[in-house]
């Protein structure tokens, strides 16, 4: 594949348990294990879930209003098998809000389907995920 579609962040240990990630625009934030306020991967995997989807049906419904609330929860449980531990039961719900007359009603009517787009199409999170693409882990 050519360099346009590679995304890439590095992360660096500070100690055991807590990592700093950096992003290619130079953002940073720490990471840990759960054991303390950073967010920990699985919450990481919510996030980014929840996020992406935010974004793009964001971007849709506020060209027609701006929205009086906006919020999602995303969640799901993690579970232990015989094979290794993973999500199950994920679901993201959204609570949206738009204001009274013709472009809160515009907003309201083009929700259902940027939802289902972001899901179905858009959201590289979330279809990554559902597709389960293999992870292929090397040494440097």
């Amino acid at each position: 594949m050519d360099d346009t579609t590679l995304r890439h962040i590095d992360l660096t240990r500070l100690e055991q348990g807590r990592y700093e990630v950096r992003n290619r625009r130079g953002g940073t934030m720490t990471v840990g294990s759960g054991d303390s306020e950073e967010f920990s991967p699985v919450e990481l995997l919510l996030v980014a879930i929840a996020a992406c989807n935010a974004i793009n049906v964001d971007a849709v419904t506020s060209r027609r209003a701006e929205p009086d609330a906006f919020t999602m929860r995303m969640e799901g449980h993690k579970i232990r098998e015989e094979s290794g531990q993973r999500m199950v039961g994920l679901r993201l719900t959204l609570d949206a809000a738009f204001p009274e007359g013709d472009d809160g009603d515009r907003a309201r009517e083009v929700l259902p389907r940027a939802m289902q787009q972001s899901h179905e199409r858009i959201c590289t999170v979330s279809r990554t995920v559902e597709h389960g693409e293999p992870l292929e882990f090397v040494e440097a």
